[in-house]
């Protein structure tokens, strides 16, 4: 009796998810494309060779060497000195460095040297996705700021003067509130506020 509820449950199920797929295509097309875009599956083989920066010998030898180096310098000079434990110091930060990279899941390739993955999967997007995400962030925030500066001053008596000369204060007042540019960015689009028109564009006579 359990068994026969179980499989008219599951019967039922299925009928159900397919009706739904059938009924929203674009939904279910739509959640596809974002798993296939944000959780791209690759293993670390599939990655042009690289491998994991702690599992590769030509990146512990790089290490080995830099230290040894290091190390060569060290021993000219007496013990507490100051050019003794500035090199000291530097070899201490060479290992924590390099130890960082192992932790981090960078990969590594012949060289021993890190590289980055830029094709935006999800495993590695600390190492592209995101800063590159910050870096549009604050040029976006730095552009907006600037825009909203010339054309406060555009409306004042000496424009070029102004933009020549910085209005400290005017221009701290648009960078507090510059963090919201996206947003803002957006409310203008759609109020028709952020292009201008064709009639205002200049071109130059061919």
């Amino acid at each position: 009796m359990i068994r026969v509820k179980s499989k008219l449950l599951h019967k039922l199920t299925q009928l159900v998810v397919g009706e739904y797929i059938l009924k929203n295509t674009s939904v279910v097309s739509l959640i596809a494309f974002i798993v296939l875009l944000f959780y791209p599956l690759f293993s670390y083989a599939d990655i042009s060779g690289l491998q994991p920066c702690k599992d590769s010998s030509a990146f512990t030898k790089r290490l080995d060497n830099s230290v040894k180096k290091l190390e060569a310098r060290l021993s000219k000079y007496e013990p507490y000195t100051p050019p003794f434990l500035a090199i000291q110091k530097q070899i201490d930060k060479t290992k924590i460095r390099f130890d960082k990279y192992g932790k981090a899941g960078l990969l590594c390739g012949s060289d021993g040297l890190p590289h980055l993955i830029a094709d935006g999967r999800w495993n590695h997007a600390g190492e592209f996705v995101f800063p590159g995400l910050l870096f549009i962030y604050i040029t976006g925030w730095i552009g907006w700021v600037g825009r909203g500066y010339l054309q406060s001053v555009a409306s004042t008596k000496k424009p070029v003067e102004k933009e020549i000369i910085i209005d400290v204060p005017l221009a701290l007042k648009f960078s507090a509130s510059g963090f919201t540019w996206p947003l803002a960015a957006w409310q203008e689009f759609t109020r028709g506020k952020l292009l201008a028109d064709d009639s205002e564009i200049t071109v130059s006579p061919r």
